[in-house]
């Protein structure tokens, strides 16, 4: 049998023995009821463990392409009758997706951590407290715990208490769990917020700059999505559309400038909404880490006629990859965002939910706060000296006392200089986001966003001298 599988280059073997030989039966090289060696000497003509192989096995007979009949041996099953019937299926018909779909870009493909990491949007992994959190998840997978049906779309119940309790105190922001929905992070209640309250051709505002997911969702669902200018102050109401239905706002740390709104714009966006009739999506996705001053009260505390809907995240506090998130909404959504999120996952993994409302509940997630907010602010104050230090003739550093990133804006050189020093900077290793990018229209400024939740204190000097001197290169 001449099954080629390159051992050198992957680590999984078993999935290069199983996806060698579902590729073909597919393809018609192995045929209905033609027998595939036994697994012992198929591993010795491979040079692997025979464990190995059968676990390849196993995962083709899960999928009903393989059978075993005892000692007879094991027998390929429901392939194709005739070679290459599944490549003249491709042949048929193409499918073709909602026109809107074509507009949007494409995801963005993973790119390796470089030395010097001033990407936007990572917390630092290794400050997130595995053994605890080991802990809570290995009690939450008891049969108990874990539970043997479908639960509640809104989430575990536990948690909502706990997020209720948790806004309440850091961010005075009135609910209790009957207000919280559980999500898989801020993009999804997003989701939530446009599939029950956006039809088709909705004018959706948002801030210009700002942050492309969400502009992306809401181009999605149908919605005209119109971006509005960003000044010292947030967003410009005063430039509102008469006829917009939603606005998008990151009110406590502008993405990605870092302006706090102020008390008077606040107050006029409520003021418009309610003339209005439209509705406002808070996104307070980084608040937990403010470093000076005393935090302004969040829209949806000031809001007194239900129009704020509050969006918020555990991925900066703990980790992206728990895809925890939450929305606080007033009770005459909450039988709609129930249904829109069974209709559309049905509920949150509930293990996770339970380990993090224990997570809250026990003191732990404000011990992990203090500690990573201290680190962070650390961050933020070496990386705000560095850029005053390395780049003042060079760079406008706006002005920011939370989140994990900083913005600074190009004094000179504009368009052409952010282009050609950030492709410098990737080629030393240094990783950094041109600004340019938030745009949905035509870039008003430019300049770099530079995260610090992946480049440690240590290493933020050395990172802005590789910049600096890419800086004089060509000169």
């Amino acid at each position: 049998m001449d099954l080629h599988v390159d051992l050198t280059e992957r680590r999984d073997l078993a999935g290069q023995v199983y996806r060698g030989l579902r590729a073909r039966v597919l393809d018609g090289r192995l045929r209905d009821g033609e027998q595939v060696p036994p697994s012992r000497e198929l591993a010795r003509r491979l040079g692997i463990s025979r464990n190995t192989v059968s676990v390849a096995y196993e995962w083709l007979m899960a999928e009903g392409l393989l059978v075993s009949r005892g000692r007879a041996g094991s027998f390929i099953q429901n392939a194709p009758r005739e070679r290459g019937a599944r490549a003249r299926a491709s042949q048929g018909v193409e499918l073709r997706p909602r026109a809107v779909w074509r507009g949007l870009p494409a995801p963005p493909v993973p790119v390796p951590e470089t030395p010097y990491d001033f990407r936007v949007g990572y917390p630092d992994a290794s400050l997130f407290p595995f053994d605890a959190w080991r802990r809570l998840m290995a009690r939450q997978w008891r049969a108990s715990a874990a539970g043997p049906a479908y639960a509640d779309p809104a989430g575990h119940p536990e948690l909502r208490e706990a997020v209720a309790r948790h806004v309440g105190v850091s961010r005075g922001v009135t609910a209790d769990a009957s207000d919280v929905l559980i999500t898989h992070g801020a993009q999804q209640a997003l989701d939530l917020v446009g599939r029950v309250l956006l039809e088709p051709g909705d004018c959706v505002a948002m801030e210009e700059p700002g942050y492309p997911p969400a502009r992306a969702l809401f181009q999605s669902l149908g919605a005209s999505v119109v971006p509005v200018p960003v000044d010292a102050e947030g967003l410009d109401v005063s430039r509102l559309p008469d006829d917009t239905r939603a606005v998008y706002v990151t009110p406590s740390h502008q993405f990605p400038l870092g302006i706090v709104m102020s008390p008077a714009r606040r107050k006029a966006l409520l003021d418009w909404a309610r003339r209005r009739d439209a509705v406002v999506i808070e996104d307070d996705y980084d608040s937990e880490f403010r470093f000076g001053g005393r935090p302004l009260e969040t829209l949806h505390g000031l809001d007194r006629s239900g129009r704020v809907l509050y969006v918020g995240s555990f991925s900066k506090v703990l980790l992206p990859s728990l895809r925890l998130g939450f929305l606080v909404a007033p009770p005459s959504l909450r039988r709609e965002l129930r249904l829109a999120k069974q209709v559309t996952d049905w509920h949150s993994q509930l293990p996770a939910q339970g380990a993090l409302a224990r997570f809250i509940d026990t003191g732990a997630l404000a011990r992990h706060l203090r500690k990573t907010r201290r680190e962070y602010e650390q961050r933020h104050t070496r990386l705000a000296e560095g850029l005053a230090r390395h780049f003042a003739d060079t760079l406008e550093l706006l002005p920011s006392v939370a989140g994990l990133h900083l913005c600074a804006t190009f004094t000179r050189g504009g368009a052409r200089l952010e282009k050609e020093l950030t492709a410098r900077a990737h080629a030393a290793g240094v990783g950094v986001e041109s600004l340019s990018r938030y745009f949905m229209g035509a870039p008003t400024r430019h300049g770099w966003v530079l995260g610090y939740g992946r480049v440690t204190v240590e290493r933020i000097d050395e990172g802005l001298r590789r910049l600096r001197a890419r800086l004089h290169e060509g000169r």
